[in-house]
């Protein structure tokens, strides 16, 4: 059975950083599509980034730049280094995993998230 838990969130003020963390457990790591999204109150969940296993790794303009993923792959871990943080970038933040990048939202393995919140 597929686990995702997320951890490092938090709160940081404007121009801060944090990085987030995705442990992963119970797939096949290497072949998959791995991403984060996020969703902030009263706004649709948007994505992030996501990096497929034979790819370079994608970032939405509005964090392009400023926040970084990786992967560790010995760890199956996942990680999101977000810099200059936003009071927009406030929000909770999921990790995702599929087979498939296009199939992250409808068919994918998700984590319970973590808050982030940017405020000084």
């Amino acid at each position: 059975q597929a686990q995702m838990t997320e951890s490092g969130g938090g709160t940081a003020q404007p121009g801060g950083s944090l990085r987030l963390s995705c442990a992963t457990s119970g797939f096949t790591w290497s072949t998959y599509c791995m991403a984060w999204f996020r969703q902030a109150p009263g706004k649709e969940r948007e994505e992030v980034a996501h990096v497929d296993y034979n790819t370079a790794p994608r970032y939405a303009d509005s964090v392009k730049g400023r926040f970084t993923v990786s992967k560790d792959n010995a760890k199956k871990t996942l990680y999101l280094e977000m810099n200059s943080l936003k009071s927009e970038d406030t929000a909770v933040y999921y990790c995702a995993a599929a087979i498939r990048c296009d199939w992250l939202v409808d068919h994918g393995y998700w984590g319970q998230g973590t808050q982030v919140t940017v405020s000084s």
